[in-house]
Parts: structure tokens; sequence; C-alpha cells
């Protein structure tokens, strides 16, 4: 089953609303060949060949329409021109069949009116529905049908078609045109705002990367910038007193320089530690209103929460939700999650479990793990971690004595599983909640 339904599980959410709406107008010009070229056909006992032309003429305006829909869809996306010449080719196809039609009406006034009012309603709507696509503005978009209703009333009452005739044209061709062009107009609005979404998402990852980048970056320029600076200026003045044969002190300067390098060497470890260090409950607050934000339900279970963890154990669950939270966004079609942390006060250690229902995997990596190659966003970026990804989460938790689970389950979703041994003496709350409150 995973491999007939693999095109469509692997691809992204735009990609998937793109393809359905590509296929939406595909479909359309089929229904467009019913209703308004089989009319044609039927037509051809009272008018003649003339009605097997008229066919051939509405699988032609079909063809080219269905092609101008595909474009203009390109269009709309921004991956190529606005398809003007085929616009106007098929803006010249409709008006031609349409005034064909009536034509065909006036010369035959016994022909029965049904038939011929589907095949003007068809090509009326299908084109101004296509010609729609090429156009942005609402107000374009109505003006598009008032004019396609206007000007085949104005031709149906050039050529003298009776008021019988001429309201049931028009009143069909102005219910589709309506429909189609409103219909072709929220398609592309749709399908722009979709792939803007997705683009927003992952931007928002970026600059989030970014901005983690810089508060280190902006850290450790503080505890180092000025320690440098007095480390460069002691030693130039020792370098200075050693010149004039003041040897004791640029001693005591050098030894005050050394004093200095490892001060700075205990900051820098100082910083680094606490970048490392992450909070279990304020990771779990986040990652829920993270996925919120992505359009992802999540739901976190708190089970048996009463013993409290080292801080240890603690900074490494918390490195587990960080991770899985951000390999969901970025590699998985999730509409679900929900996150379970237990800690049993009889023992057994801490499990921490998250799972979510988007197992198809973007770009090719394990669904809401990470990629192919074990790999996927971790620490910032990867930064200041022993490795990356699902590869370095297990290398702290090997530290500890824990294990690290990851993988498909039944059912069509992904889970990683963290267990960590209770242990040690620096323990602090979990998560900040009474014991078993769970938070949907």
């Amino acid at each position: 089953m995973a491999r007939l339904t693999g095109w469509w599980t692997r691809r992204s959410n735009p990609e998937k609303v793109e393809l359905y709406t590509r296929w939406t107008y595909h479909g359309l010009a089929c229904v467009a060949v019913l209703i308004s070229g089989l009319p044609a056909l039927v037509a051809t006992g009272e008018v003649g060949p003339v009605g097997g032309w008229l066919f051939l003429g509405v699988l032609l305006h079909t063809v080219v329409v269905a092609v101008l829909s595909s474009r203009a869809l390109s269009w709309q996306l921004g991956r190529r021109e606005r398809p003007k010449r085929l616009a106007a080719a098929a803006a010249a196809l409709t008006a031609g069949g349409c005034v064909a039609v009536l034509v065909l009406r006036r010369a035959t006034p016994d022909a029965e009116l049904q038939m011929s009012m589907y095949v003007v309603a068809g090509l009326a709507s299908w084109g101004a529905g296509a010609l729609a696509l090429c156009t942005v503005r609402a107000r374009h978009m109505l003006a598009l049908a008032v004019g396609t209703v206007a000007g085949l009333v104005a031709v149906a009452t050039a050529l003298g078609l009776p008021l019988a005739d001429t309201v049931p044209y028009a009143f069909s061709a102005a219910f589709g045109t309506f429909v189609f062009t409103s219909t072709s107009g929220f398609s592309g609005w749709l399908l722009r705002a979709v792939w803007e979404l997705d683009a927003a998402h992952r931007l928002q990852a970026r600059l989030a990367v970014t901005e983690e980048r810089l508060r280190f970056a902006r850290d450790l320029h503080d505890v180092m910038g000025r320690n440098l600076s007095v480390i460069a200026l002691k030693s130039e003045l020792a370098v200075q007193l050693a010149r004039r044969g003041s040897a004791d002190r640029a001693v005591d300067e050098m030894a005050e320089v050394q004093r200095i390098a490892r001060e700075s060497q205990r900051e820098v470890r100082d910083v680094v530690r606490g970048y490392r260090e992450a909070d279990l409950h304020t990771e779990l607050e986040g990652a829920r209103g993270v996925l919120a934000a992505a359009g992802i339900r999540c739901r976190i279970d708190r089970r048996d929460t009463g013993t409290d963890l080292p801080a240890a154990a603690q900074s490494v669950l918390a490195w587990v939700v960080r991770e899985a939270t951000t390999n969901v966004l970025r590699h998985s079609d999730a509409r679900h999650c929900r996150v379970t942390v237990s800690a049993p006060s009889a023992g057994g250690g801490a499990v921490l479990v998250i799972e979510n229902d988007g197992a198809a995997a973007r770009d090719g990596g394990a669904p809401g793990g990470a990629g192919t190659n074990g790999s996927g966003p971790g620490a910032p970026d990867g930064g200041g971690t022993a490795g990356s990804g699902l590869t370095g989460l297990r290398e702290r938790l090997v530290v500890l004595g824990g294990v690290l689970e990851a993988g498909p389950v039944d059912g069509g979703r992904f889970r990683v599983t963290a267990r960590v041994p209770l242990g040690g003496e620096d323990r602090r709350p979990a998560v900040g909640e009474p014991a078993g409150k769970g938070l949907s």
C-alpha cells in the first residue's frame, strides 16, 4: 500500500494542494467536453454536418483552455511569464464558438434550444474561468464575467434572436461564468497563499537558528571582549617592561595575563554549558506553541511526574523535545503530535515519547525524526553539540545511561522514544506541574 500511495504521501502540503488544483482543472476539461461537446454531436441530427464541426471546435477550445489553465497556474506561482498569447487564443475561440452557435440557432430556429444552450454555457464559463486565472484582481475577474454575459446578449440581440432564446442563453452563461471565474480566482489565491505560508515557515525556522547564533555570539563577545583587551594590553606592557630591564614587573604582568586567561577559559565554559542546557518545561511549552503556529495540533501528557528529575536528565530530554519538534516541522506533513512524559516514582527511569502522524517524510528525510543520514537540526543548527540530530541526542543519552529509539509505527505514525535512568543528587521538578496532570 505504501508503494501505491507514496507518490502522494511523499509530497509536501503545498505540492499536494498544487497537484489537486491542477488535476481539478484537468477533470473540468473532461466535464466541458461532456457539457458542450456531446450536445453538439446530438445536434447533428437537426443541423447536419455542422454539428460535427462544432464538436471538433469544442474539443479544440477545451484543449487550448486546459493548457492555458495549467500555464496560468504556473504564472500565479511566479514560475513563468503570463501566457498572454495563449489567453488571446482562448478568448478568440470562446467568442468565436459562442457566435457560431448563436448564428446556427438563427439559421435553424426549429432546432432544440436546450442543446445549443448547453454548448454556449460550456464554452463561455470554461473559457472565462481559464482567463480569470490570468489575473489576480477581483475587479478584473468581475469585469470578465460581466463582459462575457453582456457580449453574449449583445450578439444575440444583433442577430435578431427572440427574447425567449436570448434569456435562456444569458441566464445559463451567466450562472456558469460567474461560478467559474470566482472559483478560478479563489484557486489561484489559495495556491499562492499555501506556497507563501510554507516559505514563511521555512524562513521562520532559519530565523530562529540565526537568532540563536546571534545570541550565543553576543554572550561570547561579552565574556571574551573585555578579557582579551586586557590580555593584549598587559602582554604589551610586559614586553615593554622586559625591554627596559624591569623583569620582575614583566613577570608580574604575565602572571596576571595567565590568571585572566584561565578566568576567561572558565567563563567560556560557563557560557557554553548554559547554551547547551535546556529546560524541559520550557521546551514542552515552546513545542506546543510552535507546532500550533504551524497548524499542527499538539497534546502534552504528563504522567507520574511527581518524581524529580536530575538536571542532566531534564536537560537531555529537553533537547529531545527540541530536536523532534524541529524535525516534525521540517521533515513531515503531520497534523497531530502527542508528547508524553512519564517519570514513575516506583523507578524505571524517565520516559519521553513524541509521536506524530506525519509518516511521509519531506525531502526524503525520516518523518518527524531526522534525515536519511540520521542527522537533522538539533541545537540550533547543531552548534555546540556532540554531533547533530538523532546521532547527537543518542550521544547525550548514552552519557546518562539512556537510550533513544526512533522509527515509524503502525497507522502511518512516527515515534521517538527517549529513556533516561533516574539517579544523581542534583534534582529539580521535572515539569513544574502537579502529578498526573495532562494538557491538550
